[in-house]
């Protein structure tokens, strides 16, 4: 296998089986082996052939072309072989629901998942509590709860808890939900995002007021001025980064079983919208594995990587049923609506072995052509497992219980994840953003990798304009922008994150959005230089168009980063 020392490094640190002295007895192949035989094991439920599919699942984790989730690839084989990555767990207005979620939680993060809430049911701050006489304590006092308890718990030592916490835009309690990350240390085991509705927006462009809601009476508190609260949002994410939004009713525009209910939130990325008490398991396709170059011209490969889709397809519905379920409900839902999520990453480097400038107009149409096929294919591959092993059991109810839809084994089939660590192990681009830069520091785990990309430097040797004095240049700053050295062409197809528009990082979200069934986890980078106004812009043009969430990072606006370029990793 070709695996690079970083690569190396992760897989040791986090993946890996170690013997009770905490020593590593597994090889990379290994890993991958026990993998693959512990999902196409599920194969028997279906009188499938179990060996075959073993062979054909680790062949394209071994070839690093596919990989799952992360917590597939801690636990399976184990007793406890949790293999879905994201989880929703209902907090109803109860002191007794509350504990029983933050217990709930504990086990899902022990396990490797994370984990995603939305406070909107509990009562705001100063509100009666009738067992009591007293009054409530609100929504934010009880993430913070949460947070505390998430701090002890490591997730078995590989992973550092995860949750997302999100509140309507229409809680009493929203501005202190807003301003919850303003002071330093607060609530870090979140990422906080406010659910934005279609009424609020409207409310926004007209710049009137809308109502806000008690939930626990259902009648409204007062109105709040629309553009107010929209500061403050802006205001919070450009000091800290957080919160994001999530447009809830376009996701629920997409929820597939909506007679199940409404979704309420998503997982702690963002990209996996999902029911009280659902569960998705994720994977990825690596797209700089599926380039073909025939007379100095590259391709995509769309014949591989469709067979690939298949066989990914396979691997994460037959994942469902290899699953060990931290809980009795969440084991019910998930095999009840069977929601898989299969995504890329490596977008980055492909654009770049094609020659294409991440924002030109030519790469955001590739990326529709790209994810119509992509999810298509995937649609298709659904379609023929539901004629093998039946469609979902929630499948009478759904959007496709009509006439003209098809007969799917999965609620959902594709997901855009963002592949932090995967990708570092596949030695490619992570999800579908740029690059961050062509050298910088990651922090995994607590460990501090440099990456630089050695592509760059690669063709600067092909084309001739190499140098020690370029390569110092290139590592100290990052980026290409103001090497004369570099031809202009070169420069525009290495442009890193920090150097493109943020309008066209949206454009970019949205292209894979329109055929993508669940979400997109997207960072709209921004330099430090950025306006608030930017901000608020970038808000408001992803959701017109057609986003189901934003996420603006201004660089240098929080301390703790997990990529940082080499002049400011001190």
């Amino acid at each position: 296998m070709e695996l690079s020392h970083n690569a190396r490094a992760v897989l040791s640190r986090r993946y890996l089986l170690r013997d009770e002295a905490g020593n590593t007895k597994e090889t990379p192949e290994g890993l991958f082996r026990r993998v693959a035989a512990h999902v196409a094991a599920a194969e028997r439920h279906y009188g499938g052939e179990a060996a075959l599919w073993e062979e054909r699942f680790y062949a394209m984790m071994e070839d690093l072309r596919f990989l799952p989730n992360s917590p597939a690839m801690m636990n399976a084989g184990k007793p406890m072989a949790q293999l879905a990555a994201c989880f929703v767990l209902p907090v109803e207005d109860s002191m007794s629901s509350i504990f029983d979620s933050l217990k709930n939680a504990a086990l899902i993060l022990q396990s490797g998942g994370g984990t995603g809430f939305s406070f909107s049911r509990l009562r705001p701050c100063f509100d009666v509590v009738h067992s009591t006489g007293g009054a409530a304590s609100g929504p934010v006092s009880f993430m913070k709860v949460f947070n505390t308890a998430t701090e002890v718990i490591r997730q078995g030592g590989a992973r550092r808890g995860a949750n997302m916490g999100i509140l309507r835009i229409d809680h009493p309690d929203i501005l202190d939900f807003i301003r919850a990350k303003r002071d330093t240390g607060a609530l870090e085991n979140f990422n906080i995002s406010v659910a934005v509705t279609d009424v609020f927006m409207q409310a926004l462009y007209h710049d009137e007021t809308y109502e806000l809601i008690n939930p626990r009476t259902k009648r409204v508190t007062t109105r709040a001025e629309a553009k107010t609260v929209f500061n403050e949002m802006v205001e919070s994410a450009w000091e800290t980064g957080d919160p994001g939004i999530i447009f809830i009713d376009v996701m629920n525009r997409f929820n597939p079983t909506p007679h199940l209910g409404t979704i309420e939130s998503t997982n702690p990325c963002g990209e996996q919208p999902l029911l009280p008490y659902e569960a998705c398991v994720l994977g990825s396709l690596n797209l700089a594995k599926y380039r073909l170059i025939t007379e100095d011209k590259t391709r995509i490969d769309y014949e591989t990587l469709s067979r690939d889709i298949m066989t990914a397809v396979r691997f994460l519905d037959d994942a469902i049923d290899a699953t060990t379920y931290p809980l009795p409900d969440i084991e019910r839902m998930h095999k009840g609506n069977r929601k898989i999520g299969l995504g890329i990453m490596g977008w980055a480097d492909l654009l770049i072995s094609l020659g294409l400038p991440y924002n030109s107009r030519r790469s955001f149409r590739l990326a529709e052509k790209v994810m119509q096929f992509f999810g298509s294919r995937a649609r298709e591959c659904s379609e023929v497992l539901a004629r093998e092993r039946g469609v979902f059991p929630n499948f009478r109810g759904s959007i496709y219980d009509t006439h003209g839809m098809p007969r799917v084994r999965n609620a959902t089939t594709t997901t855009i994840a963002p592949t932090g660590t995967l990708s570092i192990i596949a030695g490619c681009s992570s999800g579908i953003e740029p690059l961050f830069s062509l050298a910088h520091k990651r922090l995994v785990m607590g460990t501090e990798l440099s990456e630089i990309n050695g592509g760059f430097f690669d063709k600067a040797r092909a084309m001739g304009f190499y140098s020690d004095d370029l390569k110092n240049k290139v590592e100290r700053n990052g980026t290409l922008r103001a090497l004369k050295e570099v031809p202009r062409s070169v420069r525009s197809i290495y442009r890193t994150a920090l150097e493109i528009p943020y309008r066209d990082h949206i454009e970019m979200q949205a292209a894979f959005q329109k055929y993508t069934d669940n979400a997109v986890s997207k960072t709209i980078n921004m330099p430090r230089s950025a306006k608030k106004d930017d901000i608020a812009d970038a808000y408001r043009y992803a959701y017109e168009k057609g986003c189901k969430g934003v996420t603006v990072f201004r660089y240098g606006s929080r301390k703790k980063g997990v990529l940082l370029r080499f002049q400011d990793a001190d």
